[in-house]
């Protein structure tokens, strides 16, 4: 009977097994899928936002609705906060996710990452007339960030006060309304921010400092054991990338395309 029972759970574990090695995502599996299920949050312009007929827009949306018609298939957008959009692709509830995301070492022990698409830097942003003018004044200070984020992290690992906020709109208003004394943000979105704000309050604006706190890599994150797929993104990043067309993008939106090394 003891023989019976190991026979049955040695077979359970192989077709457990079977299941978790077959739902990796591959180019073919896509394709007969028929679309790409993509998860974001959409606080984070000009990358990912809530544009016109209340749809998410963004840089970021721009560059898969290319790669879903390079390779013959719909995308299904979801919305959700920037901590839970790791979580759920490596639970493969969702195929990738998109939001400005830095593919550093940490998260590359538990998400598979495309190559890296375009650089960024983590800004400062202070209330005019601060008298923090560069990232040594932040010593004893406290930061607003968005949970979750690389900004959070950098930050907490400097010894920062650090206040951490769902989205990066609740981070700004926390220091615009002094409950911080400094705003740390990936800079292209801090820059769409900080014009925004400062358009509608002239008399109280923010400045973003010339002194950055590190300069990271964006990608785009998948379930591990996706590599037949991520390959085949990566040869359509590459070519969006030496064809001019990322820098295009960029360009509708107003930015300098600013290329990893390849």
């Amino acid at each position: 009977m003891k023989k019976v029972f190991s026979l049955i759970l040695v077979s359970l574990l192989v077709l457990s097994l079977t299941a978790c090695s077959s739902s990796a995502l591959t180019v073919s599996s896509v394709r007969k899928k028929g679309s790409i299920h993509m998860a974001t949050s959409p606080d984070f312009p000009p990358f990912d936002y809530i544009g016109e007929n209340n749809e998410v827009a963004g840089i970021e949306i721009d560059i898969w609705n290319i790669i879903c018609e390079k390779l013959g298939v719909t995308l299904q957008i979801d919305q959700m906060s920037f901590d839970a959009l790791l979580p759920s692709v490596q639970a493969g509830k969702i195929d990738v996710a998109v939001c400005g995301i830095t593919a550093s070492e940490e998260r590359k022990k538990n998400t598979l990452f495309s190559m890296p698409f375009c650089l960024a830097a983590q800004s400062i942003v202070v209330p005019s007339g601060s008298e923090i003018t560069c990232k040594a004044d932040l010593e004893g200070k406290s930061v607003s960030v968005q949970s979750g984020t690389t900004a959070e992290s950098f930050c907490t690992g400097e010894g920062y006060n650090v206040g951490s906020y769902e989205s990066n709109t609740d981070a700004q208003l926390a220091m615009a309304a002094g409950k911080v004394d400094a705003w740390v943000i990936d800079d292209l979105t801090a820059m769409d921010m900080v014009a925004t704000y400062n358009a509608d309050h002239p008399d109280a604006p923010l400045v973003i400092l010339s002194d950055v706190m590190t300069t990271e890599p964006y990608a785009f994150a998948f379930k591990l054991g996706g590599d037949d797929f991520v390959n085949e993104i990566d040869k359509i990043l590459t070519e969006l990338i030496e064809d001019g067309t990322m820098a295009e993008i960029f360009a509708n939106y107003g930015l300098t395309y600013i290329a990893p090394e390849l």
